[in-house]
This record gives structure tokens, C-alpha cells and sequence, in this order.
């Protein structure tokens, strides 16, 4: 009980002394840029003060700021604010600096001009998928409009249930307090439990080979990657421009996907990696 004590001592200092270093004025604009969203691609001042509870003089400001560094820019009308080019760049400088997504991307160039089909690697941000390196062929089917940063709700996806089978039941719970999810298909999972079995079994198959999963024309074959301390960083995938995947190529593309993901999971250090996976083909009841 003691020690249950003192670790809470230290983690409620560590909170007041980050609290104690807060810049106020910085937390309100990266608030600001926080709040635009896929759905949300123009906001005005007033909805930002009654959104974020400042002043009016206070939004006034940071807007201005915001959009003088470049991170905000006026629509059209004038009245409203979206997000200006500073922010891409932020964004594409973060990508550029994750060795997942350097050491990533040459190998889904590779996946998909080997398969013919877009290949996509992925990471978790909180209940979200984000995509991090994408890559397509000029003969590779139009399947939307994926593209990097582009966020997806991860327990509506085959490669968000990849990613999510590197957590503990309690974990899921705790990332998901509500009680049920939004569904998005006839596969998506209803409730955390429903979440926690699909993920289980796509970790310890190694593999997810789903149709109609978050999109009922769209099919998915995906593998978790692992680092060096065997947790699950990101999800390497195929994604096919059809309801349904060719019997005779299923197999094929599970191999390929996992072969792929098992490499990129070998130059982050994970051990287990440097023993190559046994193609999927010569494994029976692989579907």
C-alpha cells in the first residue's frame, strides 16, 4: 500500500510540475489548430470561443497569429479559418522523421508493384489509424481517397485491428470507456469484448485477410509490425478496389503482406523477425 503511495506521489509532482511550465497562450493555439478535423475542414471565430470558452479578444489574437505564421488561412467567404500550409509541412516533417516510416516506405513501394495493389502502413493515434506512407500504381485500381494523414477509426478497420491486438483487454477498456461502438459494417465489432477477441486472433494468426470491413467494396490484407521490444508500432497492408478477394490470389497476397511486415518488424530489432514466417500457402485453414 505504501509503494502504491508513493508511486502516486510522484506521478501527481510529475503533473504539477508539468502544469507548473505550461505556456497558457501556446496550449490555446495548438488548441485552436486541434480543434479542424476531416469533417470539420473550416471553423469560425465565434464557434471557436464558444467551443473553447475564451474571450472573444483572446480567439482574435491566436487566430491572427496562426494565420500569419502560416498555419491558419481565411477561407473564402472570409469569415471562416482552415488549415494553412505550416501545418502540412509540420506534419510532413514529423513523417519524414519516424525511421518506421523511411525504413516503411521502400518496402510497400516494393509490395505493391509486386502484387498490383495500393500498400499502405499505418500507426495508431489514440482511437484513430493514421496513415503514414502509401504507395499505388499507375495501373492500380481507384479505391478512394486515402492518402497520407489520413485518419480512420481504428476499430472499424482491418488495420486498426492489427494494431490494437498489441493491447491488454484492460488497455482496450480503457481506450474505449463507452459501451458500445459506432458501426460502420456488418463487421464491425459492437463492444470492447467483441473488439479485444478479433484483435487476439489477428495477433496470434499473424495476419488479417478481411472484406467489406470498414467499406463494403473495399477488401483489406493486413500484418501488425513490431519493434524491438516486441510491441506492436504500426500495420503494413494491402488494400483491394473489391468486395472479394480471388481465391487464387488470397493466399499469395497474405504471404507477400507478411513476408513484408515481418522484414520492416526485422529492421526495427525485433528478434522473432529474423526468422522468416512460413508462407501462408503451406499452412492449411489460412483464410
Amino acid at each position: 500500500m505504501n509503494e502504491q503511495m508513493d508511486e502516486q506521489s510522484v506521478i501527481n509532482t510529475q503533473d504539477d510540475d508539468a502544469l507548473r511550465y505550461m505556456v497558457p497562450a501556446l496550449e490555446r493555439g495548438l488548441l485552436i489548430l486541434s480543434e479542424f478535423s476531416r469533417e470539420k475542414r473550416q471553423i469560425g471565430a465565434p464557434e471557436l470561443t464558444q467551443r473553447l470558452q475564451l474571450p472573444r479578444s483572446t480567439v482574435f489574437r491566436l487566430l491572427n497569429t496562426l494565420e500569419y505564421m502560416g498555419y491558419l488561412e481565411r477561407s473564402e467567404n472570409g469569415r471562416e479559418y482552415k488549415l494553412g500550409l505550416g501545418v502540412l509541412r509540420l506534419g510532413f516533417e514529423y513523417l519524414a522523421s519516424l525511421d518506421l516510416t523511411e525504413l516503411g516506405t521502400p518496402l510497400i513501394n516494393r509490395l505493391c508493384h509486386e502484387v498490383g495493389h495500393a500498400a499502405n502502413l499505418v500507426v495508431r493515434d489514440g482511437q484513430n489509424i493514421v496513415y503514414v506512407a502509401k504507395t499505388t500504381t499507375p495501373n492500380t485500381p481507384f479505391i478512394g481517397s486515402v492518402s497520407v494523414g489520413t485518419r480512420l477509426p481504428a476499430h472499424a478497420t482491418a488495420l486498426g485491428h492489427a494494431l490494437l491486438g498489441g493491447l491488454t483487454l484492460a488497455q482496450l477498456k480503457e481506450l474505449y470507456p463507452e459501451n458500445s461502438l459506432e458501426v460502420f459494417s456488418p463487421q464491425t465489432p459492437k463492444d470492447v469484448n467483441e473488439l479485444y477477441e478479433s484483435a487476439m486472433r489477428i495477433r496470434e494468426r499473424g495476419y488479417i485477410a478481411a472484406e467489406g470491413f470498414y467499406e463494403l467494396h473495399i477488401s483489406t490484407v493486413a500484418a501488425p509490425v513490431y519493434n524491438h521490444q516486441g510491441k506492436i508500432v504500426a500495420a503494413l497492408g494491402l488494400t483491394l478496389g473489391m468486395p472479394h478477394i480471388d481465391p487464387a490470389q488470397k493466399l499469395m497476397l497474405i504471404d507477400s503482406v507478411c513476408q513484408v511486415a515481418n522484414e520492416l518488424s526485422g529492421l526495427l530489432d525485433y528478434a522473432p523477425a529474423q526468422q522468416r514466417r512460413k508462407p501462408q500457402y503451406l499452412l492449411k485453414g489460412a483464410a
